[in-house]
């Protein structure tokens, strides 16, 4: 019973959990101060936008969207197959990625098993754990990357039932090379899974990616079309593995979860590698031109494999914070990490050359007032 006398309609798990949303938007952000977000460059989102093949692609199936979208999503996993030259029982789809992190942790965990990660590491897939009961381990960053000797000398030792590690990173955008994952994927316990992280993959040096036919009954690749192909809004995820594990996704996901227009607009995304590439090029353009931004004023930019820079503003997270809110009030949406040592770091995400003009100013004037640079 509850404290008025009346049932407890929600169970002691959820009743303890934060009653917050991951990440705040900047249409909240809007709502909340009363000013327009001038430039938007705080979720990783790609300002380049998808292929025009995808967009019309995409506007075609919206006709037909008074049908749910094929529940096996045969066409979009077709494709996929043959862009990464794997069979299609290797590939699963999803809302993203977050929906499907929220799959894993709930086929392979149960209350109280142990799941490893950085901290300060992507926290969505943390929200996932505590959602389900399961008890969050971490170990520190060092020199603003994720710790491989750390994570594997913890895990040996805990046996946890999953492991998180991104490759590129978020919030950092730093990376390991093809080697070193090889050697994560080879050290985790048997009975751990590996959560690989590839987000960002189309944007990483390709020495930092081991081929997609690396494959372990215990390793899950998990990508996505939010980032380099632009299509953030549209909610489209996959993870790679062995079929055994693949399959146990069916048994819990929702299966008109990805809707018809979403499966259109990927296929057709797949096919015109000319401009991912064109966009890769933009993307690297910009995060170069970011990097200038920062030395002027005199901070310290991450190198970075992803579509976004962190940036070292020099002091601790007290005055970070003040940065970020000075950027804020000046209409430019940015994000920093909320975890010491990394909470010391603003994160931007690319833009175009008039969004990076607007967020130039507007650090400027935040460093002004914050007492900075």
């Amino acid at each position: 019973m509850s404290r008025a006398g009346g049932p407890l309609l929600f169970s002691e798990r959820a009743r303890r959990l934060p009653a917050t949303t991951p990440f705040v938007g900047p249409e909240a952000i809007e709502r909340q101060s009363g000013l327009p977000c001038r430039a938007r460059l705080g979720a990783n989102e790609s300002v380049f936008g998808p292929s025009p093949r995808a967009v019309a692609a995409m506007a075609e199936a919206a006709a037909a969207s008074w049908a749910y979208g094929d529940p096996e999503q045969f066409a979009l996993k077709a494709a996929l197959a043959r862009h990464l030259g794997i069979e299609a029982s290797h590939i699963t789809v999803g809302e993203g990625i977050d929906g499907l992190f929220g799959l894993l942790v709930h086929l392979a965990t149960a209350p109280g098993d142990a799941v490893l990660t950085s901290h300060g590491a992507y926290p969505t897939f943390n929200y996932h754990v505590a959602a389900y009961g399961a008890v969050l381990h971490t170990v520190p960053y060092r020199g603003d990357r994720q710790d491989l000797d750390a994570l594997l000398d913890r895990a040996r030792a805990l046996r946890p039932k999953l492991l998180y590690f991104a490759n590129p990173d978020n919030p950092t955008g730093s990376w390991h090379e093809e080697a070193d994952i090889r050697r994560l994927i080879d050290g985790v316990p048997e009975e751990t899974i590996l959560v690989l992280d590839e987000a960002y993959g189309d944007l990483a040096p390709p020495t930092s990616l081991p081929p997609v036919d690396l494959l372990r009954p215990n390793l899950l690749r998990f990508r996505t079309f939010s980032k380099a192909y632009g299509m953030a809004g549209v909610r489209v995820g996959y993870a790679i593995g062995q079929p055994e594990a693949v399959r146990q996704f069916d048994k819990v996901r929702n299966h008109f979860g990805v809707s018809r227009i979403a499966q259109a607009g990927a296929v057709a995304a797949l096919a015109d590698q000319d401009y991912l590439r064109d966009t890769v090029r933009r993307i690297t353009a910009a995060r170069d031109r970011l990097g200038v931004i920062a030395r002027s004023a005199g901070l310290v930019p991450l190198p970075s494999a992803t579509n976004f820079v962190a940036i070292d503003c020099g002091r601790d997270g007290a005055f970070a914070k003040a940065v970020l809110e000075g950027v804020l009030r000046r209409g430019v949406f940015i994000r920093k990490p909320a975890v010491a040592p990394l909470d010391r770091l603003i994160r931007v995400t690319v833009g175009r050359d008039e969004d990076l003009a607007l967020f130039a100013e507007a650090l400027e004037g935040a460093l002004g007032e914050a007492g900075g640079a």
